[in-house]
């Protein structure tokens, strides 16, 4: 998981007002579509036609030039962005053989190396609906399985609240890392602009209420709203991110860990979370453990 490059902090905002909802315009049509990108079902074919549609929703939506500049896009709209890429990557030739075996390929080593992680962590991968809100879903998971959350509350919902609100609550934590259109992250930006204070809103409205994919940010705000470490499995280096919920790291209850897969390729050409349980027969041993 890649690391979002570091930039000057902000001046302290005043103590925000509560994000309001936004517009949902296409918003199901688009969370649907992703979805079906996402899905191991789904044929070469019926991608390729999605990720048409998607630009297609994208360019009915698109601002005149003249309105650009009050129009500028949120770092959530700029993670869209770059989810439409890999949507717009499955508009390969459906009989590229060549390419279709070395995703396979990829797609194969990765869970090759997921397993080998979980085999000797003793846990099993419990699969997440691939439907945008999986990292949101997996904590939730996780957090049901250590206690922390009740079945009720173990949902992405919970988790998507929990991250907007710890993210909007506590600026300056992470204004430096979401990413500006205005500045660093615009195409052919020559200056390292920060999130503004109503795209930073939108972005927490966002999490909170779409199916915008979560990263980096939402993790780390995740294990300081709940006060647990996060450990993101993956396949390359290093093979287990941690996330402490303290900015000085320390020792933790390994029993009270969220662990969590991150996949590249398993999941058609999509990003994707699962949680990651104890194995069959340990889920209620650490139940016990932990009451």
């Amino acid at each position: 998981m890649a690391k979002k490059k570091s930039k000057s902090s902000s001046s302290k905002t005043p103590e925000p007002a509560p994000p309001q909802p936004i517009d949902q315009d296409d918003s199901e049509l688009l969370d649907e579509l992703l979805a079906h990108l996402d899905s191991k079902e789904t044929s070469k074919e019926s991608k390729v036609e999605a990720a048409n549609v998607i630009q297609d929703v994208e360019k009915a939506h698109s601002p005149p030039a003249e309105e650009a500049d009050s129009n500028k896009k949120s770092g959530s709209k700029a993670k869209f962005e770059a989810r439409k890429a890999a949507a717009q990557a499955a508009n390969f030739t459906v009989d590229d053989k060549e390419h279709t075996e070395r995703l396979e390929r990829e797609a194969r080593d990765e869970e090759k190396t997921i397993q080998k992680l979980c085999d000797s962590l003793g846990v099993q991968v419990y699969e997440i609906n691939p439907d945008g809100h999986c990292l949101f879903s997996a904590i939730a998971d996780q957090l049901g399985v250590l206690g922390i959350l009740t079945p009720e509350q173990a949902n992405f919902r919970t988790t998507r609240l929990a991250a907007s609100n710890y993210i909007f609550q506590h600026p300056d934590d992470f204004v430096p890392f979401l990413p500006s259109v205005d500045g660093e992250d615009g195409v052919g930006a020559t200056d390292a602009g920060l999130i503004t204070p109503a795209a930073f809103e939108r972005y927490c409205v966002q999490v909170r209420d779409t199916a915008v994919w979560g990263g980096q940010p939402e993790i780390l705000a995740l294990s300081r709203a709940f006060n647990v470490p996060i450990h993101v499995i993956q396949h390359g280096k290093p093979p287990v991110v941690v996330i402490e919920p303290s900015e000085n790291g320390g020792p933790t209850d390994d029993k009270r860990v969220v662990r969590i897969s991150y996949h590249r390729r398993m999941y058609g050409l999509g990003e994707h979370y699962n949680s990651l349980r104890p194995k069959s027969g340990l889920v209620k041993q650490v139940k016990d453990f932990l009451s």
